[in-house]
């Protein structure tokens, strides 16, 4: 067998293996293997959360109000994840069910039928937000003093709905099929992009809050290039195929159905920063730093449990 014979086959067979180790290696290490960078990847996603709010906290004159402001549109964000998690956390063990029984078309077809829903609900969830996000702003506790700075940064998040949608949401495909490194550096992309990007459209460029948003639009769409040239490409299991874009009644209505405990949990977090928001609002920017560290306490459990995801799906 000629070298030029034996690379596709090598390339392949690795391909296979990494799939076939979700029925095949031990469960410990396998565990681990993929919980692991899940946690890592968390852990990177929160930081880089923090350090923007560090940031916004140190504008010059106004840091404590956007801070404030920023608390305020939390819920907001919340809410858009919680959508991208009722797709995604159904349809990617969805996903791995077909693959452990060997029906890669149903897998794929999952794949592509969620992947048009999500950018259904993209669209939607943008038109919603450029709306009426002044509104739910008020709704949520923001006052005089932090509405500007609120809808400064919602008006410019609200753009980049498409990007967190699908970055979320076709992420967990990639954790599904037993990519976990690669679906972790999913998330390093953005979070570098934007602790690079933030000190520059906030302080260099003069834009405040809004640049600390268009900073986290562009990070989350060079994560979203990064997830969708991978489902794209030739290293996925799993492909995105646009004849699998047709959206079918038996595919897509059980992904929503088995994501909807998830989306309820993380809608329910909104529910609960609204409250805070609204009966502690002269304490929103401290509430807004400490919610993110109180949620390190739930890393390892968050991380074993998208870790064995995978695993349990397939088999």
């Amino acid at each position: 067998m000629s070298g030029a014979d034996a690379e596709p086959q090598n390339a392949a067979g690795k391909k296979r293996g990494e799939k076939d180790s979700l029925g095949r290696a031990p469960i410990g290490r396998l565990l681990l293997r993929l919980a692991i960078p899940t946690v890592v990847a968390q852990l990177i996603n929160m930081l880089y959360n923090i350090v923007d709010r560090i940031y916004i906290g140190h504008m010059p004159e106004e840091g404590q109000a956007a801070l404030t402001g920023l608390g305020v549109c939390m819920p907001l964000i919340l809410l858009v994840s919680a959508f991208a998690a009722l797709i995604a956390n159904g349809g990617a063990p969805r996903a791995s069910i077909y693959m452990g029984r060997g029906d890669r078309e149903s897998a794929e077809r999952t794949l592509g039928n969620c992947f048009v829903t999500q950018i259904i609900i993209s669209v939607v969830l943008t038109a919603i937000l450029l709306l009426f996000n002044e509104q739910f702003l008020w709704w949520f506790g923001a006052s005089e003093n932090t509405i500007g700075y609120a809808a400064d940064y919602m008006n410019i998040y609200a753009v980049g709905t498409i990007f967190v949608q699908l970055t979320l949401g076709m992420n967990a495909f990639i954790t599904a099929q037993g990519f976990a490194t690669t679906g972790m550096l999913s998330v390093l992309i953005g979070a570098v992009a934007n602790i690079a990007l933030d000190p520059l459209f906030i302080y260099a460029f003069g834009m405040g809050v809004q640049g600390a948003a268009l900073a986290t639009i562009i990070s989350q769409a060079a994560s979203c290039t990064w997830v969708l040239l991978f489902l794209f490409g030739k290293r996925t299991s799993l492909k995105i195929r646009p004849k699998y874009f047709k959206l079918q009644a038996g595919i897509i209505f059980p992904s929503p159905a088995l994501g909807f405990s998830t989306f309820v949990m993380q809608a329910s977090e909104s529910i609960i920063l609204i409250c805070f928001n609204s009966s502690l609002y002269k304490y929103v920017g401290a509430m807004t730093a400490l919610s993110r560290v109180m949620q390190f306490s739930m890393l390892p459990l968050q991380g074993l449990g998208q870790g064995a995801q995978p695993i349990i799906s397939y088999n």
